[in-house]
């Protein structure tokens, strides 16, 4: 990790195909951000899921040809690990104090002033997307903390509640295999059942997908002690409903109809102010829709960047340097009181032959 106050920027071109890593020493210690595309246009950012990151939370929706046309055209990507979950990270020193879900809040706005970003779009899994509307929101001691530094957030099986006395208790089993057997066989299947869906896990009779195995391996080389400090965060969680209510940016919520967060997310979109938000059901699906069935993404969230002026690269020529413009589409669109027709908040499913 570094150890300076500045950032150190590693070129790691052939191993992130054109993106770059660079490690920005914060308050809580050093997070990795993993930068592609043209840093003069908009910025996206994402954080994965609990044990991931951008290569196995991320890597389908970004190989889906469309889905990659559409956002690497408008946006410059900065993918976000949580600590210690980058590609060959060490174990960080027990040392450290374990951060809390508003430390990893925090770690974001001073990602977005290292790089000099304003406004971001925002996109997050699971624990990641929780993370990421608590940037938006604030705890409930800071409400709307950062709120002018999100233009929008794109959620996948969002939390805002804090833990169910279920998930509490699971959360803490898993933080005990952690914590005593490391990553082990066990504890990967109970993750891999977190992330997809039954249809992908395969069974006796039928063997899991490609995407399940190339999620495994990628486990395989996590830091458990890292994973822990990220648990341990996610576990501790604050409720953020309140917060929700007067949240203004637009908010695209994605979820599998299969994923064990399924009610959460249905909660959240139900707090939501149903002027700026939308909620799309995937059927047959886990929580990982990024990764299950990135092509279910790509509509939607083509009309949700309508409302920002962006278009896929055949619709005009010129990449945006502004997320609100150009203005060349119909004002309803443009309006803060309307998603446009096809994100009306309404439940949506998004059915396989998509």
């Amino acid at each position: 990790m570094a150890e300076s106050i500045d950032a150190v920027s590693l070129d790691m071109e052939k191993i992130y195909l054109g993106g770059k890593e660079h490690f920005i020493r914060t308050g809580c210690g050093s997070v990795s951000v993993i930068v592609y595309g043209d840093q003069d246009k908009p910025a996206l950012i994402t954080y994965p899921d609990l044990a991931l990151n951008h290569m196995s939370c991320f890597q389908g929706l970004f190989f889906c040809p469309e889905a990659a046309s559409l956002l690497l055209h408008n946006f410059c990507i900065y993918h976000i690990s949580p600590p210690g979950h980058e590609l060959g990270a060490a174990s960080i020193s027990v040392d450290d104090p374990v951060p809390s879900a508003d430390d990893l809040a925090d770690q974001i706005l001073e990602v977005l002033n290292f790089f000099g970003l304003g406004a971001v779009m925002c996109m997050g899994v699971t624990a990641g997307a929780y993370i990421l509307s608590l940037f938006a929101v604030g705890s409930p001691s800071t409400l709307m903390k950062y709120r002018e530094r999100v233009l929008g957030l794109i959620l996948v099986s969002p939390l805002c509640r804090a833990p169910s006395w279920t998930e509490w208790f699971y959360n803490k089993v898993i933080s005990n295999m952690l914590y005593f057997y490391g990553m082990c066989g066990l504890l990967k299947e109970c993750l891999l059942q977190r992330y997809f869906s039954k249809e992908v896990c395969g069974s006796a009779e039928v063997p899991e997908s490609d995407i399940v195995q190339a999620c495994r391996k990628l486990l395989e080389e996590r830091q458990s002690s890292n994973v822990w400090r990220f648990l341990q965060a996610i576990n501790r969680r604050p409720d953020i409903t309140e917060g929700l209510k007067s949240l203004r940016c637009r908010t695209l919520i994605f979820v599998g109809d299969s994923s064990p967060f399924h009610s959460e997310a249905l909660h959240m979109t139900s707090k939501l102010d149903r002027r700026y938000s939308a909620l799309v059901e995937v059927q047959a699906c886990g929580s990982m829709v990024t990764e299950e069935q990135p092509h279910a993404m790509l509509i939607p969230m083509e009309y949700f960047f309508m409302g920002y002026g962006l278009y896929r690269p055949c619709h005009f020529s010129e990449s945006p340097r502004s997320p609100l413009s150009p203005s060349c589409i119909s004002p309803e669109l443009l309006s803060p009181e309307s998603m446009g027709l096809k994100l009306k908040p309404i439940k949506t499913r998004v059915s396989l032959g998509l």
